[in-house]
């Protein structure tokens, strides 16, 4: 006879949605903690804007759990081309 067999199954239902609630304030929490820290890129995608040394903004979409957009805007942090810093100087 299995341990579930001596609870009640209104109490059962209740004891799972509770784990299921706990499951979700620890994956939300969780998320949280990566986006303040800044751990929402992957690997590859942090080396690709290293090497392209890309200054800008990322911007992402998300609906349910899936990426719907995404999209860059170049040069917002973008520092003047040291020929153009020349000729003001």
């Amino acid at each position: 006879m299995s341990h579930n067999a001596l609870i009640p199954q209104e109490r059962l239902f209740a004891m799972i949605e509770v784990e299921s609630y706990e499951n979700e304030e620890r994956s939300f929490g969780e998320f949280r903690r990566k986006v303040r820290s800044a751990e929402v890129l992957s690997a590859a995608i942090q080396r690709l804007l290293q090497v392209i040394h890309f200054n800008g903004r990322l911007s992402v979409i998300v609906q349910n759990g899936q990426v719907l957009k995404s999209g860059y805007e170049e040069g917002y942090f973008r520092q003047p081309e040291s020929g153009l810093t020349a000729r003001l100087q």
